[in-house]
């Protein structure tokens, strides 16, 4: 797991990432921009720039802002089947981004290219197959995300709590859990099952400094049991909150659409519309099932400050039957 320090944890994702505390923040799509992980990578947790919503002129210029308004550590998340991927690698080169999470696709295609101009490389997985391919491909660590996760999603549908123990055991390389983790006490179970990290996003979305609409966020803490549900199985499988959009969704495919009237469905900006315009019906919201214990909106430096002194609180609390 790792040890506790005067000014943090010592293990290998704080000495990879160069950071005090092994608490990630997740790179999403319309939320996560350079004022969030600023604020992340400054209260002493890693912050990542989300690329997946961005075009090439605007991830250069959150790239700089960030470099502004932090001197610590922080990352580019980078899913590799972005149409502008080549423009993406090339900025996140010349500018000199320290540390690329890249995600939905295949990282033996960047990792050499990005390791060789000194980039560390995370890859997201959400099955211990794949993590074990990303070791192969040379990745510094992995992310294992499980099903309770937010946005698009793996496939196998396995659990957080089953994913990272499997993950643990087939790889040898640092391991960071995601998916149903929003608090400390959840922290403090996915390092017993030997991750040595964990990355949050919804938790995050839940920030002054997230990019999201005030009323998406608004609508994430009002979240209870059963208002996510992962859907489009078929074409690309999505966790969202349920509304009008979503029974669009599963309307489409009760008559058992096609792949291509559900890309339609999906590919009409309804994102940007939902999660960043604020349109919370016709709109996609993408969020992971851990909303529905969520209940506030915390600056991001407060989210790392609770989450990590929770976890000490669990580390420090005797286990008795």
């Amino acid at each position: 797991m790792g040890k506790f320090t005067e000014t943090g944890f010592d293990n290998r994702i704080t000495s990879l990432f160069g950071i005090r505390y092994p608490i990630i923040q997740g790179g999403m799509i319309w939320a996560a921009g350079w004022r969030l992980a600023s604020a992340v990578s400054n209260a002493g947790g890693l912050g990542i720039i989300g690329a997946g919503s961005m075009y090439p002129e605007v991830l250069r210029e959150h790239i700089e802002k960030c470099k502004q308004a932090t001197d610590k550590p922080f990352a580019v998340n980078l899913p590799l089947l972005y149409p502008s991927i080549e423009e993406h690698i090339a900025t996140i080169i010349e500018l000199k981004v320290p540390i690329v999470f890249t995600s939905a696709g295949n990282p033996k295609k960047w990792t050499a290219m990005l390791k060789s101009h000194g980039i560390i490389v995370v890859h997201v997985v959400s099955s211990a197959k794949f993590a074990l391919k990303c070791q192969d491909a040379g990745v510094d660590a992995v992310v294992a995300e499980g099903f309770e996760a937010g946005g698009h999603n793996g496939r196998e549908e396995t659990t957080t709590l089953c994913l990272i123990p499997s993950v643990r055991a087939a790889i040898s390389i640092p391991l960071i859990a995601a998916g149903g983790i929003a608090t400390g006490r959840a922290m403090f179970a996915m390092m017993a099952l030997g991750a040595e990290g964990v990355q949050m996003g919804s938790r995050f979305v839940c920030t002054p400094e997230a990019s999201s609409h005030e009323g998406f966020k608004q609508s994430v803490v009002a979240a209870k049991e059963g208002d996510t549900v992962l859907t489009l199985k078929q074409l690309t499988p999505v966790r969202l909150i349920r509304n009008n959009f979503y029974e669009e969704v599963a309307a489409a495919e009760s008559r058992c659409a096609s792949t291509e009237e559900l890309g339609t469905l999906l590919g009409r900006g309804r994102a940007k519309k939902g999660m960043f315009e604020g349109n919370l019906e016709e709109g996609e919201l993408e969020i992971g099932q851990v909303s529905s214990i969520l209940s506030d909106i915390l600056p991001a430096a407060e989210v790392v400050a609770q989450v990590w002194q929770e976890f000490k609180s669990a580390a420090d609390t005797p286990f008795t039957l």
